[in-house]
């Protein structure tokens, strides 16, 4: 059972993704409460799905320099 409703999402790729397809991500967006995340290149394959508050600190974290590649 697809508990998200994943296949009828609307998926938003990164800003930070370039026009060759590099290493990007895609999020969908209006699942209360989570936050599901794939792999750009991959669109039929698998999505990592987050609590939403648990992404939101991931993303702050990222942009605060905390985090870092």
């Amino acid at each position: 059972m697809d508990k998200y409703q994943l296949s009828a999402a609307t998926w938003i790729k990164s800003s930070y993704s370039d026009r060759d397809g590099g290493d990007c991500i895609e999020v969908a967006r209006g699942i209360p409460g989570a936050v599901p995340v794939r792999d750009s290149k991959v669109p039929h394959g698998p999505a990592l799905v987050f609590p939403a508050g648990e992404w939101a600190a991931f993303v702050a974290a990222v942009k605060s320099g905390e985090l870092t590649a």
